[in-house]
Parts: structure tokens; sequence; C-alpha cells
């Protein structure tokens, strides 16, 4: 895990991403919840829900009054509950869903009012790691590594264990020199490739994306400013509003012209010269978007729970 004594934990920064509907695993979520409602609001692979098992991993990454967590306003109900006590400048909350594009913007511009370009890592809140231990140490390598290049964003690329098509992919390239760190050049992001491609991928040793990145604010605002400079622009437009009584009104009418927008497709894809991609290797990982996964991954664990003995 990080080390929360280090004089840098201070200035280390999180987002955990829990703005999405989940759509894919509804009818699992039925079985789990009785209700159909988005998976990180559920216990799918143990005692608590994915949101706050993302929480506590996030939490051990960095300083708790710098971890924000980005919901979707339709799911209160379901959030209100898990982020009791969690001071409102925590909580980012769009008014819709519109994919994680927006959502990170949102997020970034609200971290820079906080603890301005801090280094961040941005948390998925539906991941499945087989080693906590394992997979915090290379976070708290990826956080070393951008207080050294500030330049860099740094992707985690998890070895995978199949020519999986469902994820996303990428293709490194030669190594960066980093004293005590396997950091490795992007050459490329290939996001959900065809099967003939992804069984390439894997043969020529790409990486799983597992969309937790860790890079300073002004990095990843640079990054849209490139890749998506229409979108930067009109967050942009309203981020002195943050934090004031005129936020949601701003935020709702920004939000109703804003289309769904990928990240890793219209962000990470188009910045390989921002990126670097550190490799993780033997553990088990899943993002738990597809039902077959879900079994999948219980069926690793050794975990029948109740609902799927039912």
């Amino acid at each position: 895990m990080v080390n929360s004594s280090s004089p840098s934990y201070s200035n280390r920064a999180a987002i955990v991403l829990a703005g999405g509907d989940g759509t894919r695993l509804r009818a699992l979520t039925r079985r789990i919840a009785g209700e159909e409602i988005p998976k990180q609001f559920c216990a799918v692979t143990g005692p608590t829900t994915l949101l706050e098992e993302t929480l506590a991993r996030a939490a051990h990454a960095a300083c708790p009054a710098r971890l924000i967590t980005v919901v979707t306003r339709g799911h209160e109900r379901h959030y209100r509950p898990l982020l009791r006590g969690i001071a409102p400048e925590l909580v980012t909350i769009q008014p819709d869903n519109r994919g994680t594009a927006p959502a990170i913007l949102y997020s970034l511009m609200q971290l820079d009012r906080i603890a301005s370009d801090c280094a961040v890592a941005i948390f998925p809140s539906d991941h499945y790691v087989s080693d906590e231990t394992v997979f915090m140490r290379h976070v708290g390598s990826a956080y070393e590594i951008v207080e050294q290049r500030p330049e860099l964003a740094i992707v985690l690329g998890i070895a995978p264990t199949n020519p999986e098509p469902g994820y996303g992919w990428i293709e490194p390239g030669p190594p960066i020199g980093i004293k005590g760190a396997s950091l490795l050049s992007v050459r490329r992001f290939i996001e959900k490739p065809t099967a003939v491609l992804a069984d390439a991928l894997f043969r020529t040793g790409s990486l799983w994306n597992s969309f937790v990145i860790v890079a300073r604010v002004s990095t990843l605002l640079r990054m849209y400013v490139v890749a998506l400079p229409r979108l930067y622009r009109r967050f942009a437009a309203v981020q002195g509003k943050i934090g004031s009584r005129s936020e949601r009104d701003a935020v709702e009418r920004l939000y109703a012209s804003v289309a769904t927008t990928c990240f890793s497709a219209e962000v990470l894809a188009k910045c390989p010269a921002f990126l670097a991609v550190l490799p993780v290797r033997g553990i088990e990982w899943s993002d738990l978007g597809e039902p077959w996964r879900v079994i999948e991954t219980l069926a690793r664990m050794g975990v029948q729970p109740r609902w799927a003995a039912a």
C-alpha cells in the first residue's frame, strides 16, 4: 500500500468514477439487490459494494481530503447512504451520465479548486483485483514517477491472461528511463479490438488498459485541450461557478449540450505522446463489465455468494 507517512502523500489526490449506469449488468444486479441498479452500488464479489471497495482502495493511495467521488444525480438514493459523512466539495454530482470524459473533466476542475495541480489517481468503481497490496504498490510507484516526470500520465497496464476483445489494449513502445521502474512508452491505445487484432496484441506483449491513471491535474487538462478542445472550453467556462450557488444550474445547462464521450477512446487514444504504461504482473484483474466476467471472477475466487446460488 501507499505510505501515508510520506511527505508527498498530502499532495496526492484520487478520483473515483461512480457515475455509470451499468446497463449490461442490470439483470445481474436485479438478482443481487432485488432491483436493477448500477453495479457500483451492488455487493457483487463480497460483502460490500463495488463503490465501497474502490473508495477503500483509493483511500490507501491519496489524502482523504483530496478524494473526490463522481456520481450522477439520478442515482442519489443509491449513493447517498454510501457517501454519508463525506464533505460536499468531495462529491462531484453530474446532472446526467455523459460518459467518462465529461465525468473526469468535471472532477478535475473541482479538484483544481481544492489542491491546484496535485498528482491524482483515477479509479473506476467496477474492478476486481486479486492482490490489493501488489496493485496499490504499482499505484504508489506511478505517483512517484509523476513526481519525477510531471509531464507524463501513467496508465497501469495489466498483463493479459487471454486475448479479450472486450477490453481496451495498450501497445507498448520502448522503455522510458526511470530509476527503479519498468516504465514503457505507448505506441497506441486500441479500444475493444476485433478478435483477430486482440489475438495479435496478446501474442505480441500488449497490455490490458486498466483505466487506472496517475498524472498531474495540469497534464490531464492539457490532454483535453489537445484531444477535446471544445469540451474543455465548455467546462472551463463554468469552472468559476464550481462551489457557488449557481454551479448546479450552470452545470445542468452544460450537460444538456454535451455528447456522451469516452475518455479512453477520445482522450487517451489521441494523446500517446503524453502517456507511459506501467506493467502490472502477477495479479488477476477484471473490470466486471459483463455478467459472464462476474461469474468467471467469482469462480476464480472460489466464492459462491447467496445470490449466485439462487
